[in-house]
């Protein structure tokens, strides 16, 4: 009788042992995930539709504003407060997700406060501020920018509450608060939030929640400046989403405009406003499956509403830069889709880029001057 082969049998035991440890680490991994993403899509809502926004009225600020008056209005996308010129972001293809550090997120809102600041304009449509962030390090970013601009009426109304996003895996972009704010030197009597529609499935994760806020401002001549900031969606894949988005935007204006309102829409709407921006600038061409940058379907806006795409075709700035990496002019892919729809009782008188060099953000700000009354 053969006395076998003991060292090939705990060979056998001991590959037997370890593919029962890989084996439980697969599982232990895939019912990980399988939680996370249960955790995701369980702990995901919406913020419910017609809420009343966040008022403060600055006991500075007027009455009401002057009919027959220019007036200047500027929008900026601050994003996240985070943006320095070389910074690049992973959803864009990236490598960051968060704010470098507490002082570089509060050296840039100061940064960002004096350039509003230098502007003195008359009304302030502001997106992406943040004010209970993973990414922005849980600075409130709307303190911030209310402490500069005191004088100011103030409107704030919350674009979206994220679940945790574990990814990247080294440094989460965590769970995020953030939405829109409206500062007027006159005073704001009602400021509403209204959700847009949004994909569902699994890119409402990607694209979070979306809004826009309608504030109302007395005039001296009794109407209304119907004042809309909106931030429609940037990684939507699906085209009727923003074509649904756009509708809601332009029944709620032509609503107030038949009503004898003044209205203005701003913000940034993730669309070409110059229709085929690498035509006006100098960068590389973005690929046609890039669904933040596609034409703005003009061809839809309805009467009584004007599209105000700034373009100076000498200064040749566009309001708005591709994160993929930080900002090389010239190399990086730039556009323009920051601007305004404006009702026909609107006369706009200008509309500029302003050249920031994307300094403090992945945007620069756009100016429109106007006249209320035609």
């Amino acid at each position: 009788m053969e006395a076998g082969n003991p060292g090939g049998r705990e060979r056998i035991t001991a590959m037997k042992k370890a593919l029962k440890i890989i084996l439980i680490i697969i599982i232990a991994a895939v019912l990980i995930v399988g939680a996370y993403v249960a955790y995701v899509f369980l702990s995901y809502h919406r913020i419910p539709d017609k809420q009343a926004a966040e008022i403060d009225n600055s006991p500075e600020a007027a009455e009401e504003l002057a009919a027959g008056e220019e007036l200047s209005l500027t929008t900026w996308n601050l994003g996240f407060g985070a943006y320095v010129q070389d910074y690049s972001f992973f959803m864009d293809g990236g490598d960051e997700s968060r704010a470098r550090s507490e002082k570089v997120l509060t050296d840039n809102m100061e940064a960002i406060s004096d350039t509003l600041a230098k502007y003195d304009s008359n009304l302030y449509l502001l997106q992406e501020v943040d004010f209970d962030g993973t990414r922005t390090l849980h600075v409130d970013e709307c303190r911030i920018i209310r402490e500069h601009f005191s004088e100011m009426s103030y409107a704030f109304a919350q674009n979206y509450d994220s679940p945790y996003l574990f990814y990247p895996v080294t440094s989460p972009h965590g769970a995020n608060k953030s939405g829109i704010v409206t500062l007027s030197e006159a005073k704001i009597t009602d400021s509403l939030r209204r959700s847009l529609p949004i994909q569902s499935g699994f890119h409402k994760i990607l694209d979070l929640d979306r809004c826009f806020s309608v504030s109302r401002i007395p005039v001296d001549d009794g109407r209304e400046l119907v004042l809309i900031n909106a931030h429609l969606s940037a990684y939507t894949t699906d085209p009727k989403v923003n074509e649904k988005q756009l509708n809601m935007l332009y029944d709620t204006m032509l609503r107030e405009y038949e009503a004898g309102n003044y209205v203005i829409c701003g913000g940034d709407f993730n669309k070409d406003l110059l229709g085929n921006s690498p035509e006006h600038f100098e960068g590389v061409t973005l690929g046609a499956d890039e669904n933040w940058c596609q034409p703005f379907p003009v061809e839809d806006i309805p009467d009584s509403i004007t599209l105000m795409a700034a373009y100076d075709a000498k200064a040749k700035t566009p309001s708005c830069r591709n994160t993929d990496t930080g900002y090389v002019k010239g190399e990086t892919f730039v556009c323009t889709v920051d601007g305004f729809l404006v009702t026909d009782n609107v006369a706009v008188t200008s509309a500029d880029v302003r050249n920031e060099e994307f300094m403090c953000s992945d945007h620069n700000p756009v100016t429109m001057k106007f006249v209320l009354g035609k």
